[in-house]
């Protein structure tokens, strides 16, 4: 597809779709200029070699949807946005600041008028917006990751395959989150916890190893009941509305905690969240609220290398290699504190070439675009091999579950895990050296 050169966009040009969430994110479509710096950022521009399927691309087709020259229900357009897994790698290549990841959302919400989300999706999405089911159904898979079934059934290949290979590899190691003695004087400030639907559903180990070793740093972790999902899967979805409903949910839970920090670990959830603000910027009664909860949210990472965070005494002297979440590296912008964790673990750290590369898992898409998804993480399982490390640190959930599978796929001999998991059994073997 030939791009055309950068030129200033007057303001009276047509809107062939006034009044939709594309429209109102014109603004942020006129900032592109084009100048290609993403291409090289974006994993399907990578794997694919298709210009439609890169930053530029996808903001020309935006372009001319709302000008009315190409047809909002025109399936290519959904084709290429589709694709598209909402990394935001090209926005720390962008030079004009683009926001792209708004963009895909506003340009998602106003397609699903016309061709619907797809029904895979649509369940999973609809299961994720209602606590009691949502509850249910992780329940019913830890009792299947339990059987060993899914581990059988991962052999099978395709896409039910990966699925039941994710799920086979949250599963840990015999004695991992062992609980320790932890004193805290609680001088860091109070920290409440998105506990979060996959993390305590089927991560609740790294919550409770989240919470212990924010104590061990001198946070004072407070309840915060009445939590919801973050609403992260619904806004990449297009499903802006039911995003809202549920940011409205978890504002109001995090009001009532009052903490001083929000404390997240699922880099999704975080960058999802610490973007309330702009979701509910249009809504008079939340907009106030949803920026004072915005500005609480930290990554765990962020608070424990605030706090330091404290060396362990009893290092593990494991080598590790660090995966960096997309949305902790690229939407949040966080970069040394995940090291810095990993370094108070006493790890002995093995770079990871293209580590800033997206793995392929972005929410649900493994799951709805797998061949793609599968392109993306096969360079990432490679450069893991030639890491030669036992171990892969990464932090989100999402990111575990992809590349665990992966692992498991190709039969190597490293598990992933999340870098508050190694700070907690550094920290439980204190303990057990003094005894």
């Amino acid at each position: 597809m030939a791009v055309a050169p950068a030129t200033s966009v007057p303001s009276a040009l047509p809107c062939a779709l006034p009044g939709t969430p594309l429209a109102a994110a014109r603004p942020g479509i006129d900032t592109c200029v084009h100048c290609g710096f993403c291409l090289q950022a974006c994993p399907t521009y990578i794997n694919l070699e298709d210009e439609n399927d890169s930053p530029r691309g996808r903001i020309l087709l935006m372009r001319e949807v709302i000008e009315g020259h190409l047809a909002p229900d025109d399936p290519a357009v959904h084709t290429h946005i589709d694709r598209c897994l909402g990394c935001r790698a090209c926005e720390t290549a962008c030079p004009s600041g683009v926001p792209y990841g708004q963009l895909l959302e506003a340009t998602r919400a106003t397609l699903k008028e016309y061709r619907p989300i797809p029904p895979v999706a649509r369940l999973i999405l609809w299961v994720f917006a209602r606590p009691r089911l949502l509850a249910l159904a992780l329940a019913g898979s830890r009792l299947a990751r339990a059987t060993g079934i899914p581990a059988l059934l991962s052999r099978l290949g395709g896409r039910l395959g990966f699925a039941m290979s994710m799920l086979a590899s949250t599963g840990r190691p015999r004695g991992a989150g062992a609980e320790y003695d932890v004193a805290s004087s609680g001088a860091r400030g109070t920290t409440a916890l998105l506990t979060g639907c996959v993390m305590e559903g089927l991560f609740a180990e790294t919550n409770r190893a989240t919470e212990r070793t924010l104590t061990a740093n001198d946070y004072a972790i407070v309840e915060a009941p009445g939590q919801r999902c973050c609403g992260a899967l619904h806004a990449h979805a297009g499903d802006l509305d039911t995003a809202r409903e549920l940011a409205r949910a978890n504002v109001a839970a995090f009001e009532r905690a009052g903490a001083r920090y929000l404390a997240v670990n699922a880099a999704g959830c975080g960058a999802m969240m610490k973007e309330y603000a702009h979701l509910l910027a249009d809504d008079p009664e939340w907009a106030t609220r949803a920026a004072a909860v915005a500005a609480t949210v930290r990554d765990v990472s962020e608070l424990l290398a605030d706090a330091g965070p404290r060396p362990s005494t009893a290092p593990l002297g494991r080598r590790v290699t660090y995966d960096a979440p997309c949305h902790l590296l690229h939407a949040q912008r966080i970069v040394s504190p995940p090291l810095a964790v990993l370094k108070a673990a006493g790890v002995e750290l093995v770079p990871l070439t293209d580590s800033d590369q997206c793995c392929g898992s972005a929410g649900i898409y493994n799951l709805i675009e797998p061949d793609v998804s599968n392109a993306v993480l096969a360079p990432k399982l490679a450069f893991i091999r030639d890491a030669g490390a036992p171990v892969v640190a990464t932090g989100n959930p999402g990111c575990l579950m992809q590349i665990g599978a992966g692992l498991r796929g190709e039969r190597m001999d490293v598990v992933a895990r999340h870098p508050v998991e190694l700070l907690d059994e550094a920290y439980a073997r204190e303990g057990r050296d003094g005894d």
